[in-house]
């Protein structure tokens, strides 16, 4: 990846430049008390969201796998974070009341202090093996990746091989992920059942430092991934690898035919995306504070498709759109800051018409604007996809054709 390419990339480098003007101009109105730090909150989870959204762009906008259980992904990345943020928590507050006894604790009676504190509340008094390496931040930071990057890795190696595909490889996944948010519902999951992991905005050793500061933190972290998100994404769809994903998602038979391996560009895809949408969970759950089993829901993955839809499928900065104005107007509807509309017979409580009006868009979005909120913009600054008129350049009305190769 070189220079001359970000030069080369009009789109990609107008998104950095608003980018790095927007990350200033929250931090200096964060700085000079203009905004609160819940919101800077919403933002930096804002962020987060707009990076699964390239992720799902990637695998279903441009390979043309429509999967319903990226989300799965996304809270498994802030389960393994949360891990670590809860027990180094939970460690500080033990050593702190077990100092107060005339004798210094064993790292026995540490141990089972912080497995009393964290499992109490579903009944347990010890620590599942699962949590073997919650001590070590290093460690649960590689969780981060290499959980939900080998679940994807297993669950597409069984389903590309068996070249299962459309709506079937759809309903797959998001069987996929209610399986996984039923299991983990379970009290005996390891991962304290419907009660989740809270307290995480709250992080270890920095008692001292105020949620302000910490907020604009993970709000840096959230822009700097999606930043670097972006370059590497850009990067891998303008080559050789975009142009085949493409191809399969036009016309995967053909594409097969030409000798490519079709089952590992999907399964790569596939992987790369998981793991992309898990730091994206991960830097969201310290910023919310809380992870339950109900992160999983299927919606939750139908909701990222949504977001793609309406902000431009095939079109980076289409999913990072459609995932900011999507997210930010349900924090506001759905927030209670939206004033009610009364009708007479009836009022309107947004609270309660959110997802009608969100679903409502997206109908409205699939069948009159199909390029979504990024074909807008594709339309005012001229760029448009090549008309297929003129002298045909292959043996069917799919080849290239004259006008298309020119441009």
């Amino acid at each position: 990846m070189t220079r001359s390419f970000i030069l080369r990339t009009p789109s990609l480098l107008i998104f950095l430049i608003c980018l790095a003007l927007f990350t200033i101009a929250v931090t200096l109105a964060a700085h000079y008390g203009l905004i609160s730090t819940s919101f800077v909150k919403t933002l930096g989870k804002t962020l987060c969201l707009c990076l699964a959204a390239l992720a799902m762009d990637l695998i279903w906008g441009y390979a043309g796998i429509l999967s319903l259980g990226h989300m799965a992904f996304f809270a498994l990345g802030g389960y393994m974070i949360g891990m670590w943020l809860m027990y180094a928590r939970t460690e500080e507050i033990v050593i702190t009341s077990l100092a107060n006894s005339g004798l210094p604790a064993t790292p026995e009676e540490i141990q089972q202090g912080i497995a009393s504190q964290i499992f109490g509340v579903v009944g347990a008094s010890d620590l599942p093996a699962i949590w073997s390496f919650a001590h070590s931040l290093p460690l649960q930071l590689a969780l981060v990746v290499a959980l939900p990057g080998l679940l994807a890795l297993i669950f597409g190696w069984l389903a590309f091989r068996s070249r299962v595909t459309g709506v079937y490889l759809s309903i797959l996944t998001q069987a996929m992920t209610l399986a996984l948010a039923l299991y983990l519902f379970q009290n005996d999951s390891g991962l304290r059942g419907n009660n989740g992991l809270s307290g995480l905005q709250n992080l270890p050793g920095l008692d001292a430092v105020s949620q302000d500061s910490i907020s604009l933190w993970f709000f840096w972290a959230s822009a700097a991934a999606l930043a670097l998100a972006y370059l590497t994404l850009s990067w891998i769809v303008s080559g050789k690898f975009g142009s085949v994903i493409r191809a399969i998602r036009d016309d995967e038979a053909r594409v097969r035919f030409l000798g490519y391996s079709v089952e590992g560009y999907k399964l790569f895809v596939f992987t790369l995306t998981a793991v992309i949408v898990a730091l994206a969970g991960a830097l969201y759950y310290p910023q919310a504070g809380i992870i339950n089993p109900a992160e999983l829901a299927p919606i939750a993955s139908i909701y990222l498709a949504v977001w793609v839809a309406i902000g431009g499928r095939g079109r980076l900065y289409g999913a990072v759109i459609g995932a900011a104005v999507v997210s930010l107007l349900s924090s506001w509807f759905t927030g209670g800051r939206a004033p009610s509309i009364p009708l007479g017979f009836a009022t309107i409580n947004w609270v309660d018409w959110w997802q009608v009006l969100l679903g409502a868009a997206f109908v409205c979005v699939t069948l009159f604007a199909p390029k979504g909120i990024g074909g807008l913009f594709d339309h005012f600054t001229g760029l448009h996809t090549p008309d297929r008129k003129g002298a045909p350049l292959g043996p069917d009305q799919g080849s290239l054709q004259e006008k298309e190769a020119i441009e």
